[in-house]
């Protein structure tokens, strides 16, 4: 079977399309070996595993399964996975942490105001990493990005000119879900776009949909939006303040009557 190479070195596995819960499985090849990034959900696990062998990639060289983040549909299919493929497993500690107690609810494994619900079997992570460690894979060099926001143990990595930017931002300038009981953070998601923005890399490589030339002006737009919602209490627990209540209880106190 033909390699299909979306960029040099770089093979997206097309397990995302037609699936509701789909994510992005990139395999980086190393040359003499290759790492999983994500593993995506368990019931396609056979799939994903099938497709790297007819790609001509002995299991046996596969250097480690990095989890973007702790998120289920990233990550579901990750215990079985490094059981089968035997290789390390590889996490930021954040998301370390819930990987490896099966949390469900930080997760998105259950979401039960919408009657959502699958296992999230825990996984022993092998190698915690963060901000400016390097994973070495074959003759490739991977650069770990710690870039939090949409949840507190996000990883970005840096390959060359790509960014594999994980639930960052999308094409469409969109961007991972924002949630507190997700553990999101809009000042740390606004900093790691930034981040995003001022980097030199020439495309971004996301968890959901295509891969894109990054952007700087549209970067901007999905950076104005975030620092707007900082103060709209839409955004519940994740806004940082409210002026409107602010201003409200200030003129409570004063004696000033709302203008209706």
């Amino acid at each position: 079977m033909r390699r299909p190479y979306l960029l040099p070195r770089v093979i997206e596995l097309g397990f995302a399309a037609g699936r509701s819960f789909g994510v992005n499985i990139y395999l980086i090849d190393g040359g003499s070996e290759f790492v999983l990034l994500d593993v995506g959900l368990a019931d396609s696990l056979d799939e994903v595993i099938d497709t790297v062998r007819r790609l001509d990639f002995p299991l046996s060289r596969c250097k480690a399964l990095v989890a973007t983040h702790a998120d289920a549909d990233h990550v579901q299919g990750l215990a079985a996975a490094r059981e089968r493929l035997k290789a390390r497993t590889v996490a930021h500690p954040h998301a370390a942490e819930r990987l490896e107690r099966g949390e469900v609810v930080e997760t998105f494994a259950r979401i039960t105001a919408q009657g959502f619900d699958i296992p999230m079997p825990p996984c022993p992570i092998d190698d915690r990493v963060g901000e400016g460690d390097v994973l070495p894979v074959g003759d490739l060099r991977l650069e770990v990005w710690h870039t939090p926001g949409h949840t507190p143990g996000q990883l970005s990595v840096r390959l060359g000119d790509l960014l594999f930017s994980g639930d960052n931002l999308y094409k469409d300038g969109c961007v991972g879900v924002i949630d507190a009981h997700h553990g999101s953070s809009l000042p740390d998601f606004v900093r790691s776009l930034e981040r995003i923005r001022d980097c030199d890399a020439t495309h971004l490589l996301p968890s959901h949909g295509p891969a894109f030339r990054r952007d700087p002006a549209m970067v901007q737009r999905t950076i104005d939006r975030l620092t707007g919602y900082m103060t709209m209490a839409d955004f519940g627990p994740c806004a940082v303040r409210w002026p409107l209540q602010e201003q409200w209880e200030r003129d409570v106190l004063a004696g000033v009557p709302p203008e209706v």
